[in-house]
């Protein structure tokens, strides 16, 4: 009898001479060339300078990493700290494990710092960027699943994933051939109906001043206290939930406040995408004046062959 099945990739990284590309890392990549393709034009609409973004990404994807690594080490202590561990290892981001709350709070902070030096407002960037946060995280979860990791209990779906006995979360005593929820595909169809909702939800009530930012956090709160609560790879346990668990708990609990909070603060529009004094002017916009559009050319002969015929004018009345 045939059961249907996900397979994992045969393989998780390419060799080039002396490098060694992961396609976790290409993944990750790919979502945050599109998050910043998303958010760029989604700020030029508003009125920001175009290209700001790149100054954001200075920022934010440098803080990014430092934080979802940090977050990732904090959260896993036993893989980095044992007797015989190799320290530095706290740092190798290629081999994976990085957390996305960690990113959320690294890249807020880079976020702030960015908005600092451009003028733009930090919660109108943060609307800006939710769609495409989700984005870049459903691309990142082909990361996971290139990586056979992150997956969930054993299941009889027939979308269960297969995935080898010699993989280190393989829970003890299961028999070989077992399959598991593809949680990596669960978060992806989550994150992209959530983009939907986002976009929906902008449109039809063109919500500003970090509320855009709270669905977010509450949308991917949702469905991340799900995902991982059926996740079997090791995760420290607080007060009977996965660590995760709390954060995303954590993470509903602020988009509603932020949205509650924002709602009482600002009853209009957002102004201006930039805070008062740093507004910046668009060259090719028109000022309100009086211009002068015509062609020179065609200006000088006109006026050449007025005043021709005016000088005419009276000579031919003295002739007749």
């Amino acid at each position: 009898m045939l059961h249907a099945s996900i397979p994992s990739p045969d393989v998780s990284s390419i060799t080039l001479g002396p490098f060694t590309i992961h396609f976790y890392a290409l993944w990750i990549l790919l979502g945050i060339i599109v998050a910043a393709a998303v958010t760029s034009r989604r700020l030029t609409a508003r009125g920001a300078e175009p290209g700001v973004i790149f100054d954001f990404m200075l920022w934010t994807v440098p803080l990014g990493i430092v934080g979802a690594r940090i977050f990732h080490v904090l959260t896993h202590p036993d893989d980095y700290f044992f007797e015989g561990a190799e320290l530095w290892k706290v740092v190798a981001v290629w081999e994976g494990g990085i957390a996305i709350f960690g990113a959320l709070i690294g890249g807020a902070v880079g976020a702030w710092l960015a908005s600092r030096q451009t003028g733009v407002r930090f919660w109108t960037f943060a609307d800006a960027l939710a769609p495409g946060l989700l984005l870049a995280q459903a691309f990142g979860r082909l990361g996971n699943y290139f990586n056979h990791e992150l997956y969930g209990q054993p299941t009889t779906l027939p979308w269960g994933l297969e995935i080898e006995e010699s993989n280190a979360a393989w829970p003890v005593g299961l028999p070989a051939g077992t399959l598991f929820h593809p949680t990596f595909l669960y978060e992806i169809v989550w994150n992209l109906v959530g983009v939907a909702v986002i976009l929906f939800l902008d449109r039809r009530f063109r919500l500003q001043w970090g509320r855009l930012l709270g669905v977010y956090l509450i949308w991917y709160g949702l469905g991340r206290i799900v995902w991982e609560s059926i996740r079997i790879d090791p995760s420290e346990i607080i007060l009977g939930l996965r660590v995760n668990v709390w954060a995303a708990i954590a993470a509903v609990a602020l988009g509603v406040i932020i949205n509650v909070v924002q709602r009482r603060r600002h009853v209009g529009l957002e102004p201006s995408p930039y805070r008062p004094g740093r507004e910046w002017v668009d060259p090719d916009a028109p000022t309100g004046e009086l211009v002068d559009t015509s062609d020179p050319d065609v200006d000088v002969d006109e006026d050449e062959r007025l005043s021709a015929a005016s000088s005419s004018a009276p000579e031919a009345s003295r002739r007749a």
